[in-house]
């Protein structure tokens, strides 16, 4: 049977797979040091156990290390396996050298991960150039889809939807949870100017003024383009749109300003503890360990 250990902010999804595989979960104590260093205690667990680590890795300057320590630990406390489950996963977007001298840090810090555990599960990772995650971990990885859950929250709350997604690249995964989900679906135009500089355009269509738009997106960090979406949809008169999102990840004042852009409202996935958090990824990452476990 697995171990599960939770780090800090992952209690509620922790117990969500604990309940969904039947296993055992306690925490891992983070104490911070005046000086910036973590001292990392691990509870007592079973000798020779399979532990599954979960932490979501937003912040993951501050959360490699102590990661690192944790995943350590446990080997020399006798565990015979340790698996990361890292809900969102971060570091995945810089996958080439744009400029000279910059990091390619997808690679580097998916060897990083690769050193410290056994196995990997992750969800919808931010994905560009790579295809998939076995390009870049040495390690069995799993990713888990949420296109099926966010199609059937639509189909659930809003009956008379039209899926909106914000750009060329996220056409295939919007048609996927428009035909899941059993709607229709346009994509936007965007045109990025830097990382706070989003133009967007809305395609014509008079669905958009007869059903409610929801805007899907894989994370929110700025905000910027679920807002300049919200506005073109609100100056053409469309119904205040539903912004849908993976990973909640929400820098600065960027959930305000999301709705104060004119959204309906906000909904995300648990991948990231936040107060607008209505989708559970629990049961698929229950899914995943099951399978991956026996394979590493």
């Amino acid at each position: 049977m697995i171990e599960l250990l939770a780090f800090p902010g992952m209690e509620k999804l922790a117990g969500g797979i604990a309940a969904k595989i039947r296993c055992n979960v306690q925490y891992v104590d983070l104490h911070h040091f005046p000086d910036g260093e973590t001292l990392v205690t691990i509870p007592p667990i079973p000798e020779e156990a399979e532990v599954a680590i979960i932490a979501t890795l937003l912040g993951p300057d501050q959360l490699a290390l102590p990661l690192r320590f944790a995943a350590q630990t446990l080997r020399q406390m006798g565990s015979s396996k340790v698996g990361l489950i890292a809900p969102y996963l971060a570091y995945m977007r810089q996958d080439k050298r744009f400029l000279p001298g910059q990091a390619v840090s997808a690679p580097l810090f998916a060897d990083f991960l690769s050193d410290s555990f056994d196995w990997l599960v992750t969800v919808d990772p931010h994905l560009h150039r790579i295809g998939a995650l076995s390009e870049v971990f040495k390690i069995p990885t799993s990713r888990v889809a949420t296109a099926p859950l966010i199609a059937n929250w639509i189909s659930t709350n809003v009956s008379d939807a039209i899926v909106l997604g914000p750009d060329s690249e996220s056409q295939q995964w919007v048609a996927e949870v428009a035909r899941l989900a059993n709607k229709p679906y346009e994509v936007l135009q965007k045109q990025r100017s830097g990382d706070r500089s989003v133009k967007i355009s809305v395609p014509e269509n008079p669905e958009l003024f007869t059903r409610q738009p929801v805007i899907l997106d894989d994370i929110a960090s700025s905000g910027r383009t679920m807002i300049e979406a919200i506005r073109r949809l609100r100056d053409m008169q469309a119904k205040a749109p539903i912004g849908v999102l993976i990973h909640a990840i929400f820098a600065g004042d960027a959930y305000a300003d999301i709705l104060a852009a004119g959204a309906l409202s906000i909904v995300t996935t648990d991948t990231i503890p936040h107060e607008s958090n209505a989708i559970s990824v629990a049961g698929q990452i229950a899914d995943a360990i099951g399978s991956i476990s026996q394979s590493a």
